[in-house]
């Protein structure tokens, strides 16, 4: 090849005037070619509305309960259609040894691969707790709010997932190129704590596909009510359980319910259970005191400093209304109780079964009561370190008869605030003209430390612009139409999602 030489000054400076042009040129006409292409794709979003909708609300109508072995197959073979609906072109139902899970790719032959993180399954319901039958997905009116949609499965996870859906048949129908390569994983057990999770994401073939992502992340429907955005940099862990107190177990109480009379000689399996609870936590039951627990890490001042500058647009009082409290553990102000919040674990009780429920009395001594709970944990907690640390507490305090049985769980996840997937969507939010916040975690769960942690050690996290709420409750609720113009409605979701993916793209 031929060199060159610069005599003067004058022609660095020309060449180099001439480059920085080019340049700027090269990438005014890609900026307008992807302007040009998501105006295209958000006159097909609209288009296709009524049939978008029309797809979320037939998802609704099929619930996947793990916990209630219900619908599991059909919920899988549904999740595989939807894949390759949106234009996947390799879909795979994968067995695993619970409920199974999908795998899917779409090549778009782009330079950059985006995974995601899917759930097909949802949590238990009682339809007489519904004002609006939580299987039939009907459009409702809600004050306050707009025109939404109502049933299980709404918001956790059905809806933004059906929108991130919606918006691969938008791109497609407006004849466009996907401007990234797609990687899925769906799974069927995220609502009794995903148990298999691992058998998914670690089968070679996926980890592999996985392993050329810049990251995961799952749908979600992430605007407050006021519009605002608050972006998550990860997520609590969680292990689900029971602990089982009975006579026969114990060796001592009924081995089956007997008349309460013979409290007298009888020993109680119930309050035997109610003894061993009571040691877990403090007399107020905030802080656990389980022998040789996993010990958090103290809160970083990165973190107090994102609390605080997130807290700064929140109002205490109509969110202590909002969750039907009137204070914060020991009474703490706002930021210290959002510290908590974010940096401590967690035992809690979600249920006590034992013996009769029903309406009056029934003078009986049940012979087995059971405890449902879950533990909350932070980075630097292992979910296997805290179960061993639980059996080997009830067993020096006397209570080895008492059975732990862990239904699923998950440690927790974190992901750094300069990663591509977490700058992107501050990046898009700021362009939109929101004033998003970063959150160390959410104080819920989900498992996403099957990228984050070694072999995969992805970025990981939640995108999608909307609203909803009342997940796991009655009348759980996804918006449509949205009276608020600062909260997206649900095309408005569907262009989060592609302005998302043309953002990764960059």
């Amino acid at each position: 090849m031929k060199s060159f030489r610069f005599h003067r000054r004058s022609d660095v400076r020309r060449l180099a005037f001439v480059v920085a042009t080019a340049v700027l040129a090269a990438g005014t006409g890609l900026s307008h070619a992807r302007s040009a292409d998501q105006a295209a794709i958000k006159r097909e979003v609209t288009k296709q509305h009524d049939a978008s909708v029309k797809r979320l609300q037939d998802w609704i109508a099929l619930p996947s309960i793990a916990a209630e072995d219900r619908n599991s197959r059909e919920g899988v073979e549904y999740m595989a259609k939807l894949a390759r609906d949106a234009g996947f072109q390799k879909v795979e139902i994968l067995e695993t040894d619970g409920k199974p899970g999908v795998f899917a790719t779409l090549d778009a032959g782009a330079k950059k691969t985006v995974g995601l993180y899917f759930m097909y399954d949802v949590k238990q319901f009682d339809p007489s707790e519904w004002s609006s039958p939580p299987l039939e997905a009907r459009i409702v009116d809600k004050p306050g709010v707009g025109k939404v949609i109502m049933g299980r499965g709404a918001v956790n996870q059905k809806g933004p997932e059906s929108a991130f859906l919606a918006a691969l048949h938008a791109i497609c129908g407006a004849g466009k190129k996907m401007p990234v390569n797609l990687v899925l994983v769906a799974e069927g057990e995220e609502e009794i704590g995903s148990p298999h999770i691992g058998q998914l994401v670690h089968r070679p073939e996926v980890e592999a596909a996985l392993g050329k992502t810049i990251g995961v992340f799952m749908p979600s429907a992430s605007q407050d009510l006021d519009g605002n955005v608050t972006v998550s940099l990860g997520a609590k862990g969680v292990v689900e359980l029971e602990l089982v107190a009975s006579g026969e177990k114990w060796g001592r109480g009924p081995a089956k319910d007997i008349h309460s009379s013979l409290k007298a000689m009888v020993d109680s399996p119930a309050w035997r259970l109610v003894k061993a609870l009571d040691t877990l936590v403090s007399d107020d039951g905030n802080t656990i005191t389980i022998d040789n627990y996993p010990v958090a890490p103290p809160i970083s001042a990165e973190h107090k400093a994102m609390i605080a500058a997130s807290i700064a647009t929140r109002n205490e009082e109509k969110l202590k209304q909002q969750l039907g409290v009137s204070h914060w553990i020991d009474d703490l102000p706002l930021q210290a109780a959002y510290e908590r919040l974010v940096s401590q674990p967690t035992v809690n009780i979600e249920g006590l079964v034992g013996g009769y429920t029903g309406p009056g009395g029934k003078t009986v001594l049940p012979h087995r009561a059971v405890a449902k709970l879950d533990m909350r944990l932070v980075p630097g907690m292992k979910m296997d370190d805290a179960v061993a640390a639980l059996k080997a507490h009830l067993a020096k305090r006397g209570y080895a008869d008492i059975e732990v049985n862990v239904s699923g769980g998950y440690d927790p996840t974190s992901t750094r605030s300069d990663a591509r997937l977490i700058e992107a969507q501050m990046d898009l939010l700021r362009q939109v003209g929101l004033k998003p916040t970063l959150w160390p975690r959410n104080a819920g769960s989900y498992p996403g430390f099957v990228f984050t942690d070694p072999p995969l050690s992805l970025a990981s996290g939640h995108f999608g612009l909307g609203h909803g709420s009342g997940a796991h409750a009655p009348d759980e609720y996804y918006v449509i139409e949205s009276s608020n113009p600062s909260v997206r409605g649900y095309d408005g979701a569907v262009m989060s999602f592609v302005d998302y993916l043309y953002e990764l793209a960059k």
